[in-house]
């Protein structure tokens, strides 16, 4: 038997060694980065509030003052008396226009609500052959322009006799195909376990609906509400044609009134729309969280 043969042994090479990191150089740079995203923010914040500035300052301000081709930031006397002229106008009854505008933005929100979300949890949930084809039918209604809807719509409600009422400016618009695709994928992605454990309890898909998806559902129902709501509130066209009378007017249409071929007003446009966006701002304000949260878990998952 021969002798193994003994090969010599290496050292193990060495890695270069790397330089060492300068962290005062990485905490500058990160110091200026954040620097940098604060300054965007503050720059994109100013621009958004640009035009809440300009109702303010040209909602206190006179006609001269909105006309001066010498701009100033405020104008040097704030004229108050504009909204007490506001609401004074015999012509436009605006606080009875904000008074419609409520009524028919909350019992719209209300209907589109409970119809759209019935039928999204109907089309998720309840076994159906032929439920894909109504969900594709429903989302093809979204690709009909409205104004080809409009004319029947207007027939149908004339003829019920529903004009200048609240019945006409609210029962055509309660049902939206967009709310319904919402909730419908939403629901595709509630948990199953909850649904399963109320059966067990003997709970059938009304109740089901009723005690375990709604309480559960509250990011969807915010979202969808304040997209409903912000929608009602903004509609111009279908109370413009249906609210003939001036006790059924809204405030778009309310505001379009200081605007005619004769003359414009201003100082009242500039009030009566700073205070038009009140109830949007407070809606928004306290139901941002949710509509983030609902748009993002209502994604399509299928």
């Amino acid at each position: 038997m021969t002798a193994p043969v003994k090969r010599p042994v290496t050292a193990p090479a060495k890695r270069p060694a790397t330089a060492p990191r300068n962290r005062s150089t990485d905490d500058a740079l990160v110091r200026a980065g954040r620097a940098l995203r604060v300054a965007l923010l503050i720059a994109l914040a100013l621009l958004f509030l640009i035009p809440f500035y300009l109702l303010v300052r040209n909602g206190l301000a006179s006609e001269d003052d909105i006309t001066s081709p010498d701009w100033t930031f405020f104008p040097s006397t704030l004229h108050w008396s504009n909204i007490t002229e506001l609401f004074d106008d015999p012509t436009v009854p605006m606080a009875r226009a904000l008074l419609n505008s409520s009524l028919i933005a909350i019992a719209t929100t209300i209907g589109t609500l409970l119809l759209a979300s019935l039928a999204g949890y109907g089309l998720a949930r309840i076994p159906y052959r032929y439920a894909d084809h109504v969900f594709y039918a429903i989302l093809g209604t979204m690709m009909v322009p409205a104004a080809v809807t409009f004319v029947p719509s207007f027939v149908l409600v004339s003829s019920l006799g529903w004009v200048s009422t609240l019945r006409g400016l609210i029962v055509p618009t309660l049902f939206s195909a967009f709310a319904c695709f919402v909730f419908r994928q939403y629901f595709l992605g509630f948990p199953r376990e909850l649904e399963d454990a109320a059966r067990v309890d003997g709970l059938g898909y009304w109740r089901t609906y009723w005690r375990v998806v709604v309480p559960n559902s509250r990011p969807a129902f915010a979202a969808v509400g304040t997209i409903v709501f912000i929608g009602a509130w903004n509609s111009f066209l279908w109370p413009l044609v249906i609210g003939q009378d001036r006790d059924a007017w809204t405030v778009q249409v309310a505001l379009a009134t200081f605007t005619t071929s004769q003359v414009i007003r201003l100082h009242v446009l500039f009030v009566a729309a700073a205070v038009s966006i009140v109830p949007l701002l407070l809606v928004f304000l306290f139901f941002q969280r949710w509509i983030v949260a609902g748009v993002e878990r209502s994604g399509i998952d299928d």
